[in-house]
């Protein structure tokens, strides 16, 4: 089949580019910086996908919405970013008769408020927006469904992972006590696109726990 993965130069979108792959899937990654998978079945095309004009790719079966930005400030774009132009995407390649199936990668964020408030708007948005498209291509018979992830270990996280403190206070967050390779994220995005047929309008949390944690004091 033919996919779209948008943010295939580092890591989900580029784990998750491996694994369509190595399944038999044709991959065509866009991403604003350069990647370095070497497949023959992978093309890459370099496009902000909120800026520029997107290009055309033909007969798309499945659309992996994964680009996304966190920024620290309110006067940044994360809203463009992980919302506007995951619409954007979704219009060019996914609303279309012949799609099978679209996943967004949303965030936990989306369901607990935490992190930066521009970034957990962006992402509470991808949720419901999900729901929307969902209805949108049931008429096709083509699913459309989200994941949530929580701590994942990509360079993007590195000022968590690689700061002691801050690393045990955020695996104290989680009960299992870690945080998710992006490898685990794309089999979870490779399942819901191709294996599942029936699921859709669905958001999966994959966070070790993270908003299952409580603590009881007696």
């Amino acid at each position: 089949m033919k996919v779209v993965i948008t943010g295939t130069s580092r890591g989900i979108g580029h784990a998750a580019a491996l694994k369509f792959l190595s399944m038999g899937h044709q991959v065509t990654g866009l991403d604003r910086c350069l990647s370095d998978i070497n497949n023959t079945e992978y093309k890459h095309i370099r496009c902000n996908i909120w800026t520029d004009e997107l290009p055309d790719v033909p007969d798309v079966d499945i659309l992996i919405n994964n680009a996304g930005q966190q920024s620290e400030a309110d006067e940044n774009d994360d809203i463009d970013v992980n919302l506007k132009a995951l619409i954007r995407c979704t219009r060019k390649y996914g609303i279309r008769r012949g799609i099978k199936a679209i996943v967004n990668v949303a965030s936990v964020s989306a369901h607990t408020g935490a992190e930066f408030p521009e970034y957990a708007a962006s992402k509470g948005g991808v949720l419901s927006y999900t729901k929307n498209v969902a209805n949108l291509v049931a008429k096709w018979g083509a699913t459309c469904n989200s994941v949530s992830p929580g701590g994942v270990l990509t360079a993007s996280n590195n000022h968590v992972i690689e700061n002691p403190k801050l690393w045990s206070e955020v695996l104290n967050e989680c009960l299992l006590r870690k945080w998710a390779e992006p490898s685990e994220i794309a089999e979870w995005l490779y399942f819901i696109a191709v294996v599942n047929k029936s699921m859709t309008g669905q958001d999966v949390i994959i966070d070790n726990g993270e908003t299952a944690k409580f603590n009881f004091v007696w």
